[in-house]
């Protein structure tokens, strides 16, 4: 399985800079970082259905950071949510496939509309509230950037999220440390990340964001919580993948010229 997962990624990686490419703008950096958080977490532990994605059953997930929204793209289509084609209309006029995703475009597995930072954790939260307030086991599991951090509104959701003991809710951070200008640490610190999401009262796993095992064996662990909320604080590689894109601040909204793509592809190539 692990194996598998392993060959997603790089095809994930490698539609991603395809899209990007051809596009002509878009987000690598932060599409990048989150692959295997996305991975593991659709092809292994998220109880959705691609033929059914409005099961009344499915697990919820809302990708806060929206402007990775090229790492979705991928993951959805590859789960058969589409065909793999329409990937290569992103930011097109009229395709399905915006800059950040759109409820109303009718993309089979797009909760809810994303791209205003902040928002996301609100959203996950309160979908969680209802769905404890009818007694069902839907998990909520909502992405966010460690830029997004800075927003007000994240830590009003963390701590309502924790006095209504929403244990159905996962956050994950994709924490790579960057943000579009600059060190996140540089524009406004966000740490100690740990400790603040500790006293908000929720339970926290730290993980390498790329490791497949430690994401799987955290996403396990949250099934496992009882009466608090849990956060996946992970450490990721903005770009991570293309050595000439990773731990560049650049990289958050500048795409691949055609020479570059072919080298990313080389190295991608290389993994297999």
């Amino acid at each position: 399985m692990e194996s598998n997962l392993k060959t997603m990624c790089n095809n994930v990686r490698k539609d991603i800079i395809k899209m990007l490419s051809i596009a002509g703008s878009g987000h690598p950096g932060g599409s990048l970082s989150s692959v295997e958080l996305l991975v593991s977490l659709y092809f292994k532990h998220l109880h959705f259905d691609s033929k059914n994605v409005n099961d009344p059953n499915r697990d919820y997930f809302i990708l806060s950071k929206g402007h990775a929204c090229p790492a979705l793209y991928s993951v959805l289509s590859r789960l058969g949510c589409f065909d793999l084609d329409e990937l290569y209309t992103l930011r097109r006029l009229g395709s399905r496939l915006q800059g950040h995703p759109a409820k109303d475009r009718g993309i089979p597995g797009i909760e809810v509309s994303t791209g205003s930072l902040g928002y996301g954790l609100s959203i996950g939260a309160g979908i969680a509230f209802a769905i404890k307030q009818v007694r069902k086991n839907n998990n909520i599991y909502v992405l966010m950037g460690d830029g997004e951090q800075q927003e007000g509104s994240i830590w009003e959701a963390a701590m309502s999220s924790a006095h209504y003991k929403l244990n159905n809710l996962c956050a994950i951070i994709d924490n790579n440390g960057l943000q579009i200008d600059g060190l996140t640490r540089n524009i406004m610190n966000i740490e100690p990340l740990v400790d603040k999401y500790k006293a908000f009262g929720w339970n926290v796993i730290e993980i390498d964001g790329h490791n497949l095992d430690e994401i799987d064996e955290a996403y396990s662990q949250f099934k496992e919580q009882k009466n608090r909320p849990t956060v996946l604080i992970a450490k990721t590689i903005k770009g991570k993948g293309i050595s000439f894109m990773e731990n560049l601040v650049e990289w958050h909204g500048k795409v691949p010229s055609e020479k570059e793509a072919k080298e990313a592809f080389a190295e991608l190539n290389g993994y297999l």
